[in-house]
């Protein structure tokens, strides 16, 4: 084994054990996760689908697969699922080559009220095809859905994207779905950032709303990294299997497939809800203790995993570096609702309590001395 990619390794490990993550998207994997991620799955191309693969020698990778599409469409209560792709935001790509045309117009949530990249951000391949679109939030960070419906009249989208990587609050998709309906367009929901919630049944589950479902598999999910498309109507099957391989894939990364079948087995048991629940009850209780002690939250508090904290004088790029050189406590720089800021420094950071409840339970004192410490650095 090559020494320098051990000591890179080691000192990775050291990082992890010593530092408190708080990242939102991230989390800490069961062993058996990381088992079957550098398993021998990893020495096999499997193009195609089961049944319908381009390579002999394939049938224990077809095994694999319908077993991990039995798990997770069990576990989300939908009928069809697709668990090849690489990524989430290659799952939002396999759905717009699916159903969109190049200059298609998309309405998502703006990048800088908490949307993601891949939901039609300049930055990002969607924002380079697409006549795109952007709702954002009010003042207090709060999602304005008669304001959503009142651009979707004008602008008669094909495709709405409902979902978010900051916002902290239950998004009403009922009311996306009725959004959607009134100019006849499609429904993606991305639920990446509450994939493990929904599965826990702590966060209102989008399924029977969405035309379509996308995700990463290893954030609350708690899964091998990866993406996944989860939906009900038989008729969209043949279109987003194909979008994903050939239409924007190669061969599935049979390996992370396998961990993320392991994943949706973890998920399936009566511990992961409970792991659930702790994630929604710590994060609630760092929002009371945070205002207690004046600190502003976008929306005043969460139903979910994150919390995004207004930094006041000092930037959010000065206080997650000073949290991560000073207390090991590790979070991002976020923008916040009509930030003065740029991207770059932004007026808040975002916090997430999955990876911890993952490591420390439900310890209340734990997660009380973390949300002190971040007060001290913002005061």
């Amino acid at each position: 084994m090559d020494k320098k990619i051990i000591s890179i390794l080691q000192d990775e490990i050291t990082r992890q054990d010593n530092e408190h993550n708080f990242i939102a998207s991230e989390n800490f994997t069961s062993e058996a996760v990381k088992f079957y991620c550098g398993s021998d799955f990893t020495n096999k191309y499997a193009e195609g689908y089961p049944g319908k693969r381009y390579y002999n020698g394939c049938k224990h990778y077809d095994e694999l697969e319908n077993y991990g599409i039995e798990l997770v469409t069990k576990l989300y209560g939908c009928n069809f699922a697709n668990i090849q792709p690489h990524s989430g935001a290659n799952a939002n790509l396999a759905i717009f080559k699916a159903f969109l045309d190049p200059n298609d117009t998309i309405l998502g949530m703006d990048l800088s009220a908490g949307g993601h990249l891949s939901h039609g951000s300049p930055a990002n391949i969607s924002g380079k095809w697409f006549d795109n679109h952007f709702y954002g939030v009010d003042a207090d960070g709060w999602l304005e859905y008669d304001k959503i419906q009142a651009q979707a009249l004008e602008l008669k989208p094909k495709l709405i994207i409902a979902g978010a990587s900051a916002y902290p609050r239950q998004i009403d998709f009922k009311r996306f779905r009725e959004i959607a309906d009134s100019v006849g367009a499609y429904l993606l929901v991305d639920m990446a950032h509450y994939s493990g919630l929904i599965a826990g049944k702590v966060y209102d589950s989008p399924i029977h709303y969405a035309d379509f479902v996308t995700s990463t598999t290893h954030k609350t999910l708690r899964g091998a990294r990866g993406g996944m498309i989860l939906w009900n109507n038989p008729e969209y099957t043949k279109k987003i299997n194909g979008a994903v391989f050939p239409g924007t894939q190669g061969g599935p990364l049979m390996n992370q497939i396998a961990g993320k079948v392991q994943a949706f087995s973890e998920a399936s048991e009566s511990s992961f809800k409970i792991y659930t629940q702790n994630v929604v009850e710590m994060a609630d209780y760092m929002c009371t203790i945070f205002i207690e002690n004046g600190i502003k939250l976008t929306t005043s508090g969460t139903d979910c995993h994150i919390i995004l904290i207004h930094t006041g004088d000092k930037s959010g790029r000065e206080v997650a570096d000073t949290l991560e050189s000073e207390y090991n406590i590790v979070v991002n720089k976020n923008s916040v609702p009509n930030d003065s800021r740029n991207f770059i420094d932004t007026s808040g950071i975002r916090i997430g309590t999955a990876a911890m409840v993952t490591k420390k339970g439900a310890n209340r004192e734990y997660f009380k001395e973390i949300a002190i410490n971040i007060i001290k650095v913002i005061k």
